[in-house]
């Protein structure tokens, strides 16, 4: 047999070994997903790769998730908070010139929504906007604090009211928790990753359970503890029960158990205090 035969019988065996062995691995991660509702890993890395001093010191004296990490916890966060901006293209608008504080607080609050996902890209995001303060949207002709176009996969805020989401940490209105988790919804029903697969199935979950269950449904509506435009549609719905569940977690447990534990499994959020 000729050597380049040789060659390419080897490179085909190997080929032929690694579909074989990402099918069962496949197929055996499924079996763990349906039986324990999370991914078997989140945080395999060859390199951590690390943020420069000026943005670290952003997470550290801006962003309070971060400060609760453990120390391990907090070089995982690190490293998707680099890669995320990275990934993302950031554009200023009507003046505002992008700094290391608009990358680092905007990334860190994707990275806080998805850190118990594999996949933290949020793939649906490639261009992130960012005007000085509510900007007038084409979409429906009205002006915006922020928007997630998936069309355009663009992501757009108002800068003024994106800090202001968290000068109070309990109040359950946050801008970039709200807009992000919108990205996230949209993106969990474009993509088959293991992360988007609960995030989604684990919502039709909680959709059945509350379209079933009138006592609940009619608690949720009228507790006061989740905002009126939750109930707009169903997104709305989302975005505003995960800036409850991120701001007040534990009034969020007390008052709706079986919601909350719902969302945690969306977000497979394994914290402290969560």
């Amino acid at each position: 047999m000729e050597i380049g035969s040789i060659v390419l019988l080897g490179f085909l065996l190997v080929a032929l070994t690694a579909i074989i062995f990402n099918y069962i691995f496949k197929m055996i991660e499924m079996a763990y997903v349906m039986r324990y509702r999370k991914p078997m890993y989140n945080h395999v890395y060859l390199y951590l790769k690390r943020l420069n001093k000026s943005q670290k010191l952003i997470l550290e004296k801006q962003f309070t998730f971060y400060n609760k990490l453990p120390e391990k916890s907090k070089r995982y966060f690190e490293h998707r908070v680099f890669c995320f901006i990275e990934d993302k293209e950031f554009i200023g608008r009507a003046g505002v010139e992008i700094n290391d504080e608009i990358k680092v607080l905007i990334s860190a609050t994707a990275i806080m929504l998805t850190f118990g996902f594999r996949d933290f890209y949020i793939g649906l995001i490639s261009k992130i906007v960012v005007y000085p303060s509510k900007f007038y949207s084409k979409t429906n002709e009205a002006y915006h604090k922020g928007e997630f176009n998936p069309k355009l996969e663009t992501l757009v805020v108002s800068w003024e009211d994106f800090k202001e989401g968290y000068k109070t940490n309990q109040d359950n209105l946050n801008l970039g928790i709200h807009e992000l988790t919108h990205a996230i919804h949209i993106n969990s029903i474009k993509e088959r990753d293991v992360s988007s697969t609960i995030f989604s199935d684990t919502f039709k979950e909680l959709s059945d359970l509350l379209v079933n269950d009138e006592a609940l449904r009619t608690r949720l509506m009228t507790s006061g503890y989740f905002r009126k435009y939750a109930f707009t549609n169903q997104f709305e719905f989302l975005a505003v029960v995960i800036e409850n569940f991120i701001e007040t977690p534990l009034e969020f447990k007390r008052q709706f158990p079986e919601v909350y534990v719902k969302v945690k499994q969306m977000l497979n959020f394994r914290i402290a205090n969560y």
